[in-house]
């Protein structure tokens, strides 16, 4: 568990960020081809540019609630995901990535660090654009919210459900 999240308080708001605070379509071609380019891929994320729609969500989250970021990305992709929610001015708060050799669909990892949360925290909303993940936060009685302000990519689909890469 993060250690800015080892103190029960506030509900959490736990938000991903590629499809929701980042805008993952200029790369999206480097999927195309086997095969996949997948440390281009993450390089590219330095350029995402944000989305207007999830920037609003998180930067207007009420003063009562405590902001956790969730994605599918890669451990070893932790500075320059950083990097970027700094440089675009995104709320602070822990981010939780899956571990490197992890390659469960997304929705799988995130379930498992959900579960973790819940253990300690009251999860007051998540929010994501991969419609396998709204299925699982439904089957676990989460409440949620689908991120559908960019169209979600086939190709994007297959890096989470099927390489457990995003």
């Amino acid at each position: 568990m993060p250690p800015e999240l080892s103190e029960p308080g506030l509900p959490l708001v736990v938000v991903d960020i590629d499809g929701v605070v980042a805008d993952v379509s200029h790369r999206l071609y480097l999927l195309d081809r086997r095969p996949r380019r997948w440390d281009e891929f993450f390089a590219a994320a330095a350029d995402d540019p944000p989305l207007p729609e999830g920037v609003a969500l998180v930067t207007e989250l009420p003063g009562d609630h405590a902001l956790c970021w969730l994605t599918g990305r890669p451990e070893r992709n932790r500075a320059i995901t950083e990097e970027w929610l700094s440089r675009h001015g995104m709320p602070a708060g822990p981010l939780l990535m899956r571990a490197d050799p992890d390659r469960r669909p997304a929705r799988e990892a995130k379930r498992d660090h959900l579960r973790a949360l819940r253990r300690t925290h009251r999860i007051a909303l998540v929010v994501d654009d991969d419609p396998a993940v709204i299925t699982m936060l439904t089957e676990d009685g989460l409440p949620h919210l689908l991120a559908d302000w960019l169209p979600y990519s086939p190709r994007l689909n297959q890096a989470q459900e099927r390489q457990g890469r995003t």
